[in-house]
């Protein structure tokens, strides 16, 4: 067969259509998808409509005023145009309920990137329907977050070296890219990339279904957001599509347990590609880890077909890796089970078990008292958050540092100065205070308003103060028998890594040392807040040992409640855990049961990645974290 009759760098695995019984697993798919919300509504489609049309004309407003300011006369401001470009899930028609749309602003030469984060954010700022904005300039791909008029939007800039933006305009040639810059090339390609890839399915309708499943997955097992060190929608969607080109006549069923199946077994580093990389005419730097050293250090990289061709995966980490990988495993396993009829799709899209899944975490706390500020601060700390997890990486003291993708977010009305102080130290409540409870604080939701009146009919005084806060998680998979000392207590010194993090943090030019605050906390898992469980367990997964232990296993099997381990969990809270400032906290020397967490961890072999396994347990009583002193020695590290 000659390349010109198949889709992609090789032939298809196979040209043979689904059976009848694999297109019945694909009309159960799409009725799963149905009613898991997958599916916008005809008034969401239109309200999208309308924001789109409202954020068009605020792009030529934003250029006829960026052209002022460059002097131009009024008549030539108003003829420079202005366009979006809708590209990402939405242009790829895949986006579903509360989803957000990745869109483009194209400006012509004279208006500057500086004039985008300015006159733009001004204006936006300036419209009641837009809230959270976040400009976030410094990112890869430097964007504004918001949202409008319900709508999450990420608006990214490029000016194109032409004089006017036309309505008509495209960016299919690859003309427009002559003398851009790097960051205009990364954001005109976004839309580039999108059309390129719905150019490269053979079927868009198959195409469209399986990737939707795979998104849905990928979020429901938190391995979806390039930020953190996994791979975003775009990743996502190319790597579907090469599924598609390798059989490019099966249903959308076939095509997703193809999927777990080759990338499962995929030779990473080498990359996943949709079409040949184009060397090009413009002498744009091309993915080529033959000629740039960087390129050779993507761990799994997936390049983009549209000239130039990039890497759109190269914030993945050695433990992002090794995460996505083991999804990778379960998903074939559970796929397998749907083709022979002894599994549903919802198991596929079971809930990550993070919070349950290791020994002990690290939680990154960031404050501000203004919420434009911190809707800043949490797009910088996250941002930067890999460089965190690439630095502790680089320790040899974890086997794995594993990101969650989301953030756990507050906002408390603290009635004094110390109260505000404790939450700029991260001491945030273990369970949320309710809304109209006045003491120590109140937390108040993001679409409730704090009180305006005392108790006592009063105005509220100015002693009453907002606090935003955000935490984020990292899981922590030690190597075995790190840090144990011949006393028999365990020791572990992340202070470097954190203190370069906190440092790079803090010397953001938007810092503010009075409105902003981060601290970091190590947990073990008894003492993560009740918050992040959503009301699944909060014991273990102890994924390594399959079905528990023998003893829990009989207890199952005779029918017998499960143990009662609130009094040791109680324990365990009050033991030592590592820190990050350079203090050991040293746990005592006499170890709990055998069947204890700690106790399982140093028996089990660490460098296996934890399976994601649920455990049928009840939900314990949560236990709040204990005193700084209680049953804690603490020594000054040297080394260790």
């Amino acid at each position: 067969m000659s390349e010109s009759k198949y889709l992609g760098v090789t032939p298809p695995i196979s040209l043979n259509p689904s059976s009848a019984e694999e297109e019945a697993i694909s009309l159960e798919l799409l009725a799963t998808l149905e009613a898991e919300g997958q599916f916008e509504s005809a008034d969401e489609s239109r309200n999208r409509e309308i924001v789109l049309g409202k954020i068009d004309k605020l792009v030529k407003e934003f250029v006829y005023k960026a052209s002022l300011k460059h002097r131009m006369s009024e008549g030539l401001a108003r003829s420079c145009g202005g366009k979006i470009f809708a590209f990402g899930s939405f242009r790829l028609g895949v986006h579903n309920t509360g989803a957000d749309i990745d869109t483009l602003c194209v400006a012509p030469s004279h208006v500057t990137r500086e004039d985008f984060f300015t006159i733009m954010v001004d204006l936006l700022k300036g419209r009641s329907e837009v809230d959270e904005l976040t400009p976030v300039p410094s990112a890869y791909v430097p964007v504004i977050k918001m949202r409008f008029g319900g709508v999450e939007i990420d608006l990214t800039f490029a000016s194109l070296q032409q004089p006017t933006i036309p309505d008509e305009l495209e960016l299919l040639d690859t003309a427009i890219l002559r003398n851009l810059d790097e960051f205009s090339i990364r954001s005109v390609n976004g839309s580039r990339v999108t059309d390129e890839i719905l150019r490269l399915v053979p079927n868009v309708t198959t195409f469209r279904l399986a990737l939707r499943c795979i998104k849905l997955w990928a979020k429901r097992r938190a391995v979806y957001s390039n930020s953190m060190g996994f791979f975003g929608g775009v990743a996502w969607a190319m790597l579907v599509a090469r599924i598609c080109q390798l059989y490019p006549n099966a249903c959308a069923g076939s095509i997703v347990s193809g999927f777990f199946r080759v990338y499962k077994k995929w030779p990473w580093p080498s990359p996943v590609t949709l079409k040949a990389i184009e060397s090009g005419t413009m002498r744009l730097r091309v993915w080529n880890p033959t000629i740039y050293e960087a390129d050779k250090f993507h761990k799994m990289p997936i390049i983009t077909p549209a000239y130039p061709s990039m890497c759109a995966t190269h914030n993945v980490s050695a433990s992002t890796k090794r995460i996505i990988e083991s999804e990778f495993g379960r998903g074939e396993e559970i796929t397998t089970k749907i083709l022979q009829g002894e599994a549903k799709w919802s198991e596929l899209f079971e809930k990550s078990d993070f919070f349950r899944r290791y020994n002990y975490y690290l939680q990154v706390n960031v404050m501000s008292t203004d919420a434009d500020s911190h809707n800043l601060l949490h797009g910088f700390v996250e941002s930067r958050l890999r460089q965190y997890i690439i630095k502790l990486e680089s320790t040899g003291l974890l086997v794995l540092a594993h990101p969650y993708v989301k953030s756990c977010d507050h906002e408390y009305v603290c009635k004094s100065d110390e109260e505000l102080e404790r939450v700029r130290q991260g001491k945030q409540p273990t369970t949320p205070v309710a809304s109209d409870t006045p003491e120590p604080m109140t937390v108040v939701g993001k679409e409730d308003k704090p009180a305006s009146e005392n108790d006592d009919g009063s105005s509220a005084t100015d002693t009453e103060k907002k606090a935003f806060t955000s935490a984020f998680y990292v899981g922590l998979l030690l190597v075995k028998g790190i840090g144990k000392a011949a006393n028999g207590k365990r020791r572990l010194d992340i202070s470097g890594p954190t203190h370069d993090f906190m440092n790079i943090v803090t010397g953001w030019d938007t810092w503010s040392n009075d409105g902003m605050a981060i601290s970091t906390s190590f947990l073990r898992q008894s003492q993560l807040p009740d918050e992040v469980f959503d009301g699944l367990p909060r014991d273990r997964v102890h994924s390594t040992v399959k079905g528990g232990s023998s003893k829990a296993k009989r207890r199952r099997e005779n029918g017998a409640p499960a143990a009662d381990n609130s009094v040791k969990r109680a324990k365990v809270a009050m033991a030592a855990v590592p820190s990050t400032s350079g203090v050991a906290a040293a746990a005592p020397a006499e170890p709990a049961a055998k069947t204890d967490d700690v106790e399982r961890e140093k028996e089990k072999d660490a460098e296996d990645v934890p399976k994601s396994t649920l455990a049928s347990t009840t939900i314990a009583a949560p236990v709040p974290p204990p005193p700084k002193q209680a049953g804690i020695k603490l020594k000054l590290l040297n080394s260790l």
